[in-house]
């Protein structure tokens, strides 16, 4: 009996390595750092609302550029739109602990294949500070850099 249990521990000891995803290159950059400046804040009682600090104010409408992994927002091979990250899809940015990484929602000049590899892009940042419910952070008429 007590072999039964050590090897069904040692099993599932296995899957649980197996299942861990590889640690990522960090793509924090100081653009990256600047965007997670932002932070929210009480206005009201139930009511909350995004602070950009003047810092990340500054990018507004400036061509930055930005390393980071696609997540596709539609169903496809190409994409024109997405949503680019400093985590890997396969990290699951919604799972663990901290904070949810920044992510920006990108308008490419021409669709890019979809990878799971880091790509690099650059583009004019807009902030969205409207209170709508669309995106905070925009980067247009986006670019694949080499």
């Amino acid at each position: 009996m007590k072999k039964i249990v050590i090897i069904t521990f040692l099993f599932i000891s296995m899957l649980e390595l197996k299942a861990q995803v590889k640690v990522h290159k960090d793509m924090r950059t100081k653009n990256w750092n600047l965007i997670g400046m932002r932070y929210e804040k009480q206005v009201e009682p139930l009511k909350w609302a995004s602070i950009f600090p003047p810092e990340l104010m500054a990018l507004n409408n400036k061509i930055i550029e930005l390393p980071g992994y696609i997540y596709p927002t539609k169903v496809g091979s190409k994409f024109s739109e997405f949503l680019l990250s400093i985590v890997p899809i396969e990290s699951c940015p919604f799972c663990g602990k901290g904070d949810i990484p920044s992510m920006i929602e990108v308008k490419m000049a021409t669709p890019l294949p979809f990878t799971e590899k880091p790509i690099k892009i650059q583009g004019k940042f807009v902030i969205n500070n409207s209170g709508d419910n669309r995106s905070e952070f925009f980067l247009l008429g986006a670019k694949l850099v080499k």
